[in-house]
């Protein structure tokens, strides 16, 4: 019987951490930045463990379309993995055909694995066939991370946890 309340704790907690949202893509802000219509009210949701070219950064733009031809105007769903320090959802979001958009950015050369926050080694693989097959921004001879373009740029930038 003691135990009972650590263990409601314990799942109380876990399902405000998987939050699902499901709504409809109303805007791509970048390449890992969208916003969604979730019961009449606006969401910006930053994709879990990927990192694509900022604006400004060779195939940022490129990044930025890719995306928004997968899910803008689009129903999606969005399973929170938690918040930054902007107050965005940061989530792995799955498209109308059930495939993860943040390993679709991946696979297609779009985005970095974000090994800093996340562990992911279908991610981490995907990422590395992409640079073998130069797909999206692994055609470029000399590809700079968007976290250190950001650094070189000076832009205070927090990333998602």
């Amino acid at each position: 019987m003691r135990y009972i309340l650590p263990v409601l704790l314990f799942l109380f907690s876990s399902c405000l951490h998987a939050q699902t949202y499901t709504g409809k893509v109303t805007a791509v802000k970048d390449g890992d930045t969208i916003e969604m219509l979730v019961a009449g009210k606006t969401i910006r949701v930053r994709l879990f463990g990927v990192d694509c070219p900022e604006k400004g950064q060779p195939f940022g733009e490129k990044a930025r379309q890719y995306t928004a031809g997968l899910c803008f105007g689009k129903q999606v769903k969005a399973v929170q993995q938690s918040r930054d320090p902007y107050g965005r959802v940061v989530a792995e979001v799955y498209l109308p055909d059930q495939r993860s958009l943040n390993a679709t950015l991946v696979k297609a050369g779009y985005a970095w694995h974000y090994k800093k926050f996340s562990k992911n080694e279908s991610l981490a693989l995907a990422e590395k066939k992409a640079r073998q097959e130069k797909l999206g921004l692994w055609a470029d001879a000399s590809p700079v991370a968007p976290w250190n373009w950001r650094k070189k740029k000076g832009t205070h930038y927090a990333p998602a946890r």
